[in-house]
């Protein structure tokens, strides 16, 4: 195929030098992040668990949290006992859970800043209890995943190992945690059995003599579909941003991301775009050019099927989306330099959906809002109620 060039008067128009305020930019909605809690804090009787792993899955886990706990959360919840000290140090008092951690993790600092700590087994209980008096622990039972949590077979000895260090005053057992893997379907048998699985822990343990008054099982979409799994606290985390995995739920997405467009060119029929010319203009087009690309957050593999807002209008994506830019059919639209495209919002003007970009990726919604990258400038809008 004979190479056309577009146009050298209708070649590409570079816009000024994109600065934080003009480039890529993540919009954080806080009011969203409180409404969202709001509605869990009302279909649970247990207490919230505010769920902010991951800088509270791309939305900033300090204000994410502080907003959660202004609008029904009491706790919050981490992975790493470093995200669990980046809290504390962004003033935040609430009780703070850390549930996945190495046996040789810094123990001693996450006891003496008041976080409590899941223990899986008996060499991370042992650690604990060598790092200091005074530790809080949640006793983690594998309910169905084979991940995280100790197996069934050890569980018994653990409580007996917990029981006996509470006794000696070095530990207190305050919570006993598991996991659902399939409460996204409720209908799954692995809940229920995963529910079953609980309970014979949870009387392993009070035969062992502990008294856990913490005991927590459902994450989001248990909260949502699954009252039998609620116990005394549910740990929400995609919720709170947004994400119903069970589909159930309408809640608030709380992410919009824009980019400006940077450049556009006219090209005649022939054209192809991108790495590899996955795509051949089959008409002359305008094409814009965002500078956004896989490095930020969009993911490659929804190249050719994504498609972002912009005058009020879906463009499709077309060609392979590169590691800092995405190209955008206009037809026959004469869009300007720095004009803003929608990438992703809440949907109320027609813009995608981070649900709409997990499809086109062909994975979850979880995914695409916390890889997010750094390079693109955040701008939280707050909610009512936060001090």
């Amino acid at each position: 195929m004979t190479l056309l060039l577009p146009d050298p008067a209708r070649a590409a128009r570079p816009a000024p030098p994109a600065t934080p305020a003009t480039g890529p930019m993540l919009h954080v909605d806080l009011a969203a992040v409180a409404a969202n809690t709001r509605t869990f804090a009302t279909r649970t009787p247990g207490a919230v668990m505010a769920v902010v792993k991951a800088d509270g899955f791309g939305h900033g886990a300090p204000a994410a949290a502080a907003t959660a706990l202004a609008h029904g959360a009491s706790w919050l919840g981490v992975t790493s006992i470093g995200e669990g000290l980046a809290l504390r140090d962004a003033g935040l008092h609430a009780p703070v859970l850390s549930w996945l951690n190495p046996v040789e993790a810094d123990y001693a600092a996450a006891i003496g800043r008041r976080l409590d700590l899941a223990v899986p087994d008996l060499d991370h209980l042992e650690a604990v209890s060598r790092a200091g008096i005074g530790a809080r622990v949640h006793l983690h039972l594998d309910t169905g995943m084979a991940r995280d949590g100790c197996a069934p077979d050890a569980w018994a000895a653990l409580c007996r190992a917990a029981r006996r260090l509470e006794v000696q005053g070095v530990l207190r057992v305050v919570g006993m945690m598991g996991h659902l893997g399939c409460a996204d379907v409720p209908a799954d048998p692995a809940n229920s059995r995963g529910r079953t699985v609980f309970a014979w822990g949870l009387a392993q343990a009070r035969a062992a003599g502990l008294r856990p008054p913490l005991r927590h099982l459902a994450a989001t979409a248990a909260t949502l579909t699954d009252p039998a799994s609620h116990h005394t606290m549910s740990r929400v985390g995609a919720g709170l941003v947004g994400i119903d995995p069970s589909r159930s739920t309408t809640l608030t997405p709380a992410l919009t991301l824009t980019a400006p467009v940077v450049a556009t060119r006219r090209v005649p029929t022939g054209t192809s775009v991108g790495y590899g010319h996955t795509w051949v203009a089959e008409r002359p087009t305008t094409l814009a050019l965002l500078p956004l690309g896989y490095a930020d957050g969009l993911p490659r593999a929804a190249s050719a099927r994504a498609e972002v807002l912009l005058r009020g209008r879906r463009r499709r994506v077309v060609g392979t989306i590169s590691m800092d830019q995405a190209v955008i059919d206009l037809g026959d639209d004469d869009v300007a330099p720095g004009e803003v495209a929608v990438v992703f919002g809440p949907g109320g003007q027609g813009e995608p959906l981070v649900s709409e970009w997990a499809s086109w990726s062909e994975t979850i919604e979880h995914e695409i809002v916390t890889g997010i990258g750094a390079r693109v400038a955040r701008r939280t809008t707050p909610a009512g109620g936060i001090r």
